[in-house]
């Protein structure tokens, strides 16, 4: 992972505290569970220790990706932000001309997806398709059931968390 990695100040922080809590809270928690499956006995026919350690593995594994992940971050600030264009750190407006309906997309890092939220990441196929676009532009997504054409109405600052 040599590729810079664009997050919002929001999503730096979220980071931050997830490879917090694994540290301070999930790390610990794993290497109890790994000294209560030891005291199981024969450790080449105990299941307890093997999945404790697979999920201490596996928590090691998330801390080291989110480490690699803060060490290629650049940080887009509130300030850095223009609203001329569509980037990171915006919410978009956008006429779906197929349902013939608005929908308000949050464009962030692909750390910050949250489709609930419509929080689209940079790499998502609407999201590829209305970066750079303007207000008034017409662009084409491809997804996976075609073509989805869209128009920019509005672009402003992300107001979601």
């Amino acid at each position: 992972m040599s590729k810079e990695i664009v997050v919002t100040e929001s999503g730096l922080k979220k980071i931050k505290d997830e490879l917090d809590f694994l540290k301070n809270v999930k790390r610990k928690e794993a290497a109890e569970n790994v000294g209560i499956a030891r005291s199981f006995g024969d450790l080449s026919e105990n299941s307890e220790y093997d999945e404790a350690k697979n999920e201490q593995a596996k928590i090691e594994a998330q801390i080291a990706e989110l480490e690699e992940t803060l060490a290629h971050v650049k940080v887009i600030g509130d300030h850095e932000i223009q609203t001329n264009t569509v980037s990171i750190g915006v919410s978009v407006v956008v006429y779906d001309m197929e349902y013939d309906e608005e929908v308000e997309y949050h464009l962030v890092s692909s750390r910050e997806v949250d489709p609930l939220q419509n929080k689209i990441s940079d790499q998502s196929p609407i999201g590829k398709a209305i970066i750079g676009a303007k207000v008034g532009d017409v662009v084409t997504a491809e997804v996976p059931d075609g073509e989805v054409k869209v128009k920019v109405l509005k672009i402003k600052k992300n107001d979601v968390e």
